[in-house]
Parts: C-alpha cells; sequence; structure tokens
C-alpha cells in the first residue's frame, strides 16, 4: 500500500497550481536582487488577498512590471502608476503599486543589494514545525527584517509581511514535520 502523501495544510487544496507552488517553490532558497524583489512586491500585493490570487496572476504582474527589474520599475513614473491602476490582470491598488516602485527605488540605494540584505535575516536553525499551529506568523527576525527594510525607505513590509517573505524564498523551512516538500 502506498503511504500517504503529506503536504502542509495550506496547501491542502485541489487546485494544481497552489500544490506545485508548495511542493516545488516554497520554502526553496531563492537569491538575486530582482528575484527577491519580485517577492517583496508579491507579498505586498497579497496583503488582505488570497495567495491563491497572487499566484493566478503572478504572469500578469511580471509582464506588468518588467519581469520586476528593479531599475526599470525604480525609473516609473506617474504615468507608469495611471497604467498599473487600468491593468486588469494585476491587483489594482495605488498604494501597493506606488509600495512597489519606491521599494524598487529603495532597492536601487541598498549597499550590497537587496537579496544581501534580505538573507542576512536567515534561519536555518528554527524549529521544525510538527503542525500548522507550530508556524509563527512574526519573528523576531521577521520584526528585524521590516525594521531594516523600512529604515531603507521600504513600504508594506510589516512584520507579518517580512516572515511570509522569509518563508517564501527559504530563509525559514516552515514545512511542517513529515511534508513531502520539507527534505526536497
Amino acid at each position: 500500500m502506498t503511504e500517504p502523501v503529506i503536504r502542509c495544510a495550506w496547501a491542502g487544496m485541489a487546485d494544481p497550481m497552489y500544490i506545485a507552488y508548495h511542493d516545488d517553490e516554497w520554502g526553496r532558497p531563492l537569491r538575486g536582487d530582482d528575484e527577491v524583489f519580485e517577492r517583496v512586491s508579491l507579498e505586498a500585493f497579497q496583503s488582505g488577498l488570497s495567495w491563491l490570487t497572487i499566484l493566478r496572476k503572478r504572469e500578469n504582474f511580471r509582464a506588468a512590471f518588467d519581469g520586476f527589474s528593479i531599475p526599470k520599475v525604480a525609473a516609473y513614473t506617474e504615468h507608469d502608476v495611471e497604467r498599473l491602476l487600468g491593468d486588469a490582470g494585476i491587483v489594482r491598488n495605488r498604494a501597493k503599486i506606488e509600495a512597489a516602485v519606491a521599494n524598487a527605488r529603495a532597492a536601487l540605494d541598498l549597499p550590497g543589494g537587496l537579496s544581501d540584505l534580505v538573507w542576512r535575516h536567515a534561519d536555518p536553525d528554527a524549529p521544525v514545525p510538527k503542525t500548522m499551529a507550530d508556524v509563527p506568523a512574526v519573528t523576531p527576525g521577521s520584526k528585524a527584517l521590516a525594521k531594516e527594510l523600512k529604515k531603507h525607505g521600504f513600504k508594506f513590509v510589516g512584520p507579518t509581511t517580512a516572515y511570509a517573505l522569509m518563508q517564501a524564498i527559504g530563509l525559514v523551512n516552515d514545512h511542517i514535520e513529515g511534508c513531502l516538500a520539507r527534505t526536497r
């Protein structure tokens, strides 16, 4: 008899996109300034929404935001903000769009780059969660990351959003004990 597949409860949905994200992407180390900028941006856009909504719109976001190229987004003008507000393929929220532009500008000024700044907050020794109840929403590390990003001019990067980023790009491994993606 085949062993049952164990996944983190949040990925138990039947949506293949969500399952693929959980199994192949979430929690895997991701580096690179533009790549991390994309995740910072998408986590901010997700605030108050389902992550599945963002996943379904991710390719539209990538097209609308020039592949999340930091120099390109940093050069956006009010005309670009208006263009983005008219794009039904993304989340059309002025504050979040303006935050993405401001964050790109802030990222340009970071000594060492965005990826290095974020990865200084990695916590490879975080305890292995046994259940989803053991997974925190905020940690001292996410508070420190949010504080540092804000110090550099980033917006929409509170401790909860910072922790979601840390989980998504592998700064912590919050796949539950026994999850098929934990050791991949």
